[in-house]
């Protein structure tokens, strides 16, 4: 990363050490008894603030995308916490217990906190890169064109997002794919039916992953885009 990205892939390596130290720290409060949604909601946006402006040095694309960025946090929680609840996906699956059946599973940890707090810090990556990619690129046009029309900078910022959802929904699916593969072979070696793949607790928590790490990134465009676009009306 220093050898490619000189400064700035110092920065962004530095950035990696960080989050990492934050998700160790949200690691050690959950398990010393702090809520684990607050912890998450927290540590959450102490990260996106240091992935965002740690990655830029555009000042208002990186204000604009980490606005966005928070905004859609919140719409996303107001929707975790109600679906995770009727999923009921939180803990341990079948598939599982072999490798943690020596264990006490009985640890004062609410599991299903646990998994909301999981799931928001799952979309972090996925809105951040987004959002920084919108702004960056629609503040890089106006500074080319700067008599650009509001219709115009929407229609372009349309254009970058759509590139970029397509490119964040495979990375998405292919992940969870390629970080379940062995289950998907053990479950097709045992040929489980399809209903047993829809009451299965690790494929369903992975989808729902997924699904609300998708939804995240097209929230996050339409809000960067509309932001991006209030601000260049004010101004002028």
């Amino acid at each position: 990363m220093l050898l490619v990205g000189g400064k700035h892939g110092l920065s962004s390596f530095i950035s990696i050490l960080l989050n990492f130290a934050l998700l160790f720290i949200a690691v050690i409060l959950i398990a010393g008894g702090f809520p684990p949604l607050g912890v998450s909601l927290f540590i959450g946006i102490c990260i996106l603030a240091i992935t965002i402006y740690m990655g830029n040095d555009d000042e208002a694309a990186t204000n604009t995308a980490f606005i966005a960025t928070i905004l859609v946090v919140g719409v996303m929680l107001v929707l975790i916490v109600p679906v995770d609840y009727l999923a009921q996906v939180q803990g341990f699956g079948n598939e599982q217990s072999e490798e943690i059946e020596a264990f006490n599973l009985l640890i004062g940890v609410n599991f299903e906190s646990l998994l909301i707090a999981t799931t928001v810090l799952a979309t972090l990556g996925a809105i951040a890169e987004a959002s920084i990619a919108v702004a960056s690129g629609l503040e890089e046009l106006l500074s080319q064109k700067p008599d650009l029309t509001l219709a115009q900078l929407y229609k372009s910022g349309k254009a970058i997002g759509f590139q970029i959802m397509a490119m964040t929904f495979n990375t998405l699916f292919f992940g969870m794919f390629g970080g379940d593969l062995a289950l998907f072979i053990l479950l097709a070696r045992l040929n489980a039916s399809f209903g047993y793949y829809l009451n299965a607790k690790i494929f369903v928590g992975e989808c729902l992953a997924v699904l609300f790490s998708a939804l995240a990134v097209i929230l996050v465009i339409w809000i960067t885009i509309y932001l991006t676009g209030r601000k260049l009306n004010t101004q002028r």
